[in-house]
């Protein structure tokens, strides 16, 4: 037996240290090769970590929460004989370190003139086998009898119904109920005649989450069959595990006098402190860093984008577009591309050891995304080579990987102009802060109908409702002046008021 240590890799972008979000083994455990250990978030992204080797887990080197720097053993990991490590050294006791490799072992079929199958990038190595998940504990059908009111089908378990609730005679104030354990399931309610009880059945039911979702629910004693999905796909999520223990779904407050008080939870009252790490900490300093090192300047632009939202209205109706999202976003995308076209110098950054500024022959389009974690960017590689479809796909997987905390690590980095959407929140406009490094970042307001001057035929001058939005753009001064930043904003609003004749 041969006792091996897992220490932090650096998994991209030289990052330097990572938190630690929670353990998705325990000691005792058996793990296998490419089974996810842990889950840890650094500056860039959450990542799942798989573990290089298989065998039984002996030591959790880390607390979750703790900030780790990358080399740093994180949990020790006993293996058999013939699993021993670099060296072939595997002898009883002998601690052993992967080291910073992200990388499973080769498959011994490689070593035999099978194909090899390599391991790809950021911890989701080649499996070497099928990976089982360790069998459920049976839930077997049980009855719990209450007195009184029957329990609600769906009510946290952990939460009685108040008393003051509960439909009783007055001599006699109901019993409570009690509190099914922990790994009940959603109940039905039975009625039980001539007894006044209800029974309730309760019945196995398949719950979707991650194994790091269900160590911190069983952590926080909360049963996740008694959780209400809210992802399209029916997967329980992390935020959801922490209202449920905080008890976000509260009973409601009992009837006073006829007026039903509102209840106002205790935790409510009293100061939060969230810790500035990952995500949050990496975009807190570059915002610092991009204010305080880039002169900004801010233009405004004010459009009629009427004939850009009935175009919008008819890609969606095109077969070819049926698979992918059309939204006014792509088309603004699209309109910064082609105004880039005519205005490269925009597409820039300025190199501060060389003293230069560097005009990008590629557009690396970052559209700027809230999620849970934080403000992320990531971009579109060489967006100016897209079709207006292709565009439409790749805004569509950008997006969807960044809500789903999935954003590739080099998708991240590398950027040359941003566009963040903040009429999304009903927003007109801002003065966005550039994402460092990066010359231009354009503010995308809301799309509003209101009144506006427009000639008709005859060149007279008309009151029509239109479809309106502000555009701003923020630049840094030392790569693009007024002029440059000037004439590229009012073309990317040329082509939003004509997009059929510009983009065809």
């Amino acid at each position: 037996m041969a006792m091996k240590q897992f220490r932090l890799p650096d998994v991209g972008e030289g990052l330097t240290e990572a938190d630690i979000l929670g353990w998705a083994v325990a000691v005792g455990d058996e793990v296998k090769v490419n089974q996810v250990l842990i889950e840890i978030e650094t500056a860039k992204a959450a990542v799942e970590l798989p573990s290089p080797f298989a065998g039984t887990v002996r030591e959790l080197l880390v607390e979750v929460g703790q900030t780790v720097d990358v080399g740093t053993p994180i949990i020790t990991i006993e293996t058999a004989d013939a699993e021993g490590g670099s060296g072939g050294s595997g002898g009883s006791g002998r601690t052993q370190d992967s080291g910073s490799s992200y990388y499973p072992p080769k498959p011994e079929s490689a070593a035999h003139g099978q194909p090899k199958r390599e391991p790809v990038l950021v911890g989701y190595g080649v499996s070497q086998s099928a990976t089982t998940r360790r069998a459920r504990k049976a839930h077997g059908a049980a009855t719990h009898t209450a007195t009184g009111a029957a329990v609600g089908a769906g009510r946290p378990a952990a939460v009685p119904p108040p008393a003051a609730a509960v439909a009783a005679p007055p001599v006699a104030a109901p019993a409570p109920v009690a509190a099914p354990p922990a790994s009940a399931v959603p109940a039905r309610v039975l009625p039980q005649p001539g007894t006044g009880q209800s029974a309730v059945t309760v019945e196995p039911t398949k719950v979707l989450a991650k194994p790091l979702v269900r160590k911190l629910a069983k952590d926080l004693g909360v049963n996740l069959a008694l959780i209400t999905p809210t992802r399209p796909d029916g997967v329980i999520t992390r935020d959801l595990v922490e209202q449920a223990a905080a008890g976000v779904s509260a009973a409601p407050a009992p009837a006073v006098g006829g007026v039903v008080a509102t209840a106002v939870p205790a935790a409510a009252l009293a100061d939060q402190r969230i810790p500035i790490k990952g995500v949050r900490k990496a975009t807190a300093a570059a915002m610092v860093s991009s204010a305080f090192t880039a002169p900004h300047v801010t233009e405004f632009l004010t459009v009629d984008v009427t004939r850009t939202m009935k175009l919008v209205q008819r890609l969606r109706t095109l077969p070819e577009y049926a698979d992918v999202k059309v939204s006014p976003l792509l088309l603004v995308a699209k309109a910064l591309l082609v105004a880039i076209a005519k205005h490269p110098g925009v597409n820039a950054s300025w190199d501060e050891a060389a003293q230069e500024i560097v005009q990008h022959g590629s557009v690396n389009l970052g559209i700027a995304a809230a999620t849970p974690r934080g403000l992320i960017v990531p971009n579109i590689k060489a967006a100016q080579q897209y079709s207006l479809r292709g565009l439409a796909g790749a805004l569509g997987e950008l997006t969807a990987t960044a809500r789903e905390g999935r954003t590739a690590l080099a998708d991240l980095t590398g950027g040359t102009i941003t566009i963040t959407n903040v009429g999304v929140f009903g927003v007109d406009t801002g003065t966005p802060i550039l994402n460092p490094g990066e010359a231009a970042i354009l503010a995308f307001g809301a799309v509003r109908r209101q009144p506006w001057v427009v000639l008709d035929k005859k060149g007279r001058e008309k009151i029509k409702v239109r479809s309106v939005t502000t555009l701003g753009l923020s630049f840094d001064h030392r790569m693009i002046d007024g002029e440059l930043g000037s004439k590229f904003l009012r073309d990317v609003g040329r082509v939003l008021e004509e997009p059929v004749a510009s983009l065809v």
